[in-house]
């Protein structure tokens, strides 16, 4: 008897010609991806040739760090809209990708957030340990009337031995936000081991490209290194509903 083996996919091959994307950093100049407008013609239009239709696009806002604005950023969307007007085939929208930090609280209840839908709005979180009263400002966000999309879970290591938090963090009423480069070890074998296992269990909502430079666009031609990628196309038709 023969046993065949499934030849892995590219990742840029299960991108569907009509993709919705809700996390980037394409906006030249205002945070870590985008530098300049010609990054971002570069950018934009890879991912226009993978599939990529629509892109709610969500620079950083993070205290003493990112301190970007509404105003920040609508203008510079603005402008960079004015560049890209001859690359209509891809639509972009704006976000923001909020870090949860001792600020975040008294933002959101200052000021309207800056959101990928409606209410949907992308947080996260510091990559060295989670916010000590991370559960209260996720319920606080949710009573100011948001729903919170966290961004790449997979990538927060502390999270890997103690994979019942990602469970508390959905029962929390937080959604999952998987990056797609997650899926081809971009971010390292740990963390491609943790997206499989969020993804097998159902527990991503939703994908991003989390797209900053070029390196970001050529590992989309990497091999998927999961088992089975159906968890995956449906995380990623999900985002369907973020459609304008």
């Amino acid at each position: 008897m023969f046993h065949f083996i499934k030849k892995k996919v590219l990742l840029k091959d299960l991108i569907p010609s009509n993709h919705v994307d809700i996390h980037s950093h394409l906006l030249p100049g205002i945070d870590d991806g985008a530098s300049t407008i010609e990054d971002t013609l570069m950018l934009t239009q890879a991912l226009q040739e993978f599939g990529f239709e629509q892109c709610v696009t969500t620079p950083h806002i993070m205290t003493n760090v990112w301190d970007n604005t509404k105003g920040i950023i609508e203008t510079t969307f603005q402008s960079t809209i004015d560049v890209l007007k001859s690359q209509r085939k891809l639509s972009l929208r704006y976000g923001a990708e909020y870090m949860i930090d001792p600020y975040f609280t008294k933002l959101f209840q200052s000021e309207p957030l800056i959101t990928l839908k409606e209410n949907y709005v992308l947080v996260e979180i510091s990559y060295l340990n989670p916010p000590i009263q991370l559960y209260n400002i996720l319920f606080d966000l949710q009573v100011a009337g948001y729903r919170p999309v966290l961004a790449h879970p997979e990538r927060y290591l502390y999270y890997h031995h103690h994979f019942h938090d990602y469970e508390k963090l959905k029962n929390a009423g937080c959604l999952l936000q998987l990056n797609l480069l997650s899926t081809v070890g971009y971010y390292g074998a740990a963390v491609a081991k943790t997206a499989e296992a969020l993804l097998k269990k159902g527990m991503i909502d939703f994908v991003g490209s989390d797209v900053h430079h070029a390196n970001h666009i050529q590992a989309f031609s990497n091999k998927v290194l999961l088992k089975d990628v159906s968890p995956l196309k449906k995380a990623i038709e999900n985002n369907q509903f973020f459609r304008w």
